[in-house]
């Protein structure tokens, strides 16, 4: 589950993490008086209006603007609210942008220059382990980074045994070149940054930029945060962050009646249970010259209402030219899911786009009788070449 910066800032601040304060606004009257409070608790005179959307890059898509004075927050929440904002991380068509943090400005002048770095926390999956990656060269694209100064970037292995110990804070602070005041700030600012991650069951902290102020605090100007779903169950209070207006609105139709789906490209709408067979059901598309178009397992209950329901999140798609249905019937019988096909398909009447079921497993053979002798437009396989053949057929 993706959060929105001032949302992944509420977490940061209450495990002791300095933030770049802020308060949401739905339209321009409430950025002038957030403006306001802010002006009154922080002294700050000068206001950022940045864009909450799901997505990175939004200084570059005209998402992220400095107010001078209370006219310029109206005018910029005015116009920042209701655009479509794109960036290099969202389509062509971009985001709507339904509303706006007002954050107080932290680059005063003051006794040394600001300084901005890359800091995130993230699951290194190739040995199991918790890492901190992080960067002097903050406020910029870090995969532009990685490419052309590869050198620039540091990553401190966590072991999950012991957890962040405090020598690698200060190396962490070291290697980032601080000192003095700003060096004890780090430090706590990388431990407090790890306690959040681990005790969120987060899968993502990215914190560009983290800014020493001229004043030598450390604080986070911006939060990526990505909260585990399978952990939400641990989190009851984040369920209710959930911005269903930021994601994909068929994957949320899926999610809302029980089924794993996710949103592709291509051409060939796949239905298929078992998260393993999907992915070697989209291999088999592409190695018979399509593109799936999704991936969806419906799981291990296929019966005509599941059957019917799949159907018309992968027919939502425009771009689906013909679906395959792969069903391995281990638990699940095979007939049981081509009775459920054949029902689904009488209940929706036309389907306008070819289908092909393929069926393995327990009465298998029953199964491709079932849908052979149903006089429906559908074609059945048994074997996966088969079913690769045909679906090439269809695409012509």
């Amino acid at each position: 589950m993706n959060l929105h910066e001032y949302q992944g800032k509420e977490i940061l601040s209450t495990f002791g993490v300095r933030i770049q304060r802020g308060i949401v606004a739905q339209n321009a009257n409430e950025a002038v008086a957030a403006a306001k409070q802010l002006t009154s608790e922080t002294g700050t005179s000068w206001h950022v209006i940045k864009a909450q959307v799901h997505a990175g890059g939004r200084g570059k898509g005209g998402g992220v603007k400095l107010a001078k004075n209370l006219q310029e927050v109206e005018e910029l929440a005015g116009q920042i609210i209701g655009m479509n904002l794109v960036t290099p991380q969202t389509s062509a068509e971009g985001k709507k942008v339904h509303q706006v943090l007002v954050a107080e400005d932290v680059y005063y002048p003051g006794e040394s220059e600001t300084d901005e770095f890359y800091m995130s926390v993230l699951l290194n999956r190739g040995n199991g382990r918790n890492m901190i990656m992080y960067s002097t060269e903050g406020g910029m694209d870090i995969e532009t980074v990685a490419e052309e100064t590869p050198h620039l970037i540091f990553t401190e292995e966590i072991d999950p045994a012991v957890g962040l110990m405090p020598f690698q804070a200060r190396r962490v602070a070291f290697n980032l070149g601080l000192s003095g005041l700003a060096f004890k700030e780090m430090t706590m600012f990388v431990s407090a940054l790890y306690t959040a991650y681990v005790k969120s069951d987060a899968s993502l902290f990215e914190i560009n930029p983290v800014l020493k102020t001229s004043d030598n605090k450390i604080m986070a100007v911006d939060a990526k945060v990505t909260i585990d779903d399978n952990a939400l169950y641990r989190h009851k209070d984040y369920v209710n962050l959930r911005d269903l207006r930021e994601e994909n609105p068929i994957e949320v139709e899926a999610k809302e009646v029980g089924l794993n789906y996710v949103d592709l490209d291509g051409n060939v709408g796949c239905m298929v249970n078992g998260a393993g067979l999907a992915m070697a059901t989209m291999d088999l598309i592409k190695q018979a010259g399509g593109e799936p178009a999704n991936f969806l397992d419906v799981g291990g209950t296929a019966d005509a209402a599941r059957v019917e329901a799949a159907f018309k999140i992968i027919l939502k798609d425009p771009a689906v030219k013909a679906i395959l249905i792969n069903i391995f019937g281990g638990i699940v019988r095979c007939d049981r899911v081509a009775q459920g096909v054949i029902d689904a398909y009488k209940n929706m009447g036309n389907i306008n786009v070819p289908i092909i079921v393929r069926l393995q497993g327990t009465n298998a053979d029953i199964a491709k009788e079932l849908i052979d002798s149903s006089g429906l437009d559908v074609l059945s396989a048994t074997e996966f070449q088969e079913a690769a053949d045909k679906v090439q057929e269809v695409l012509g």
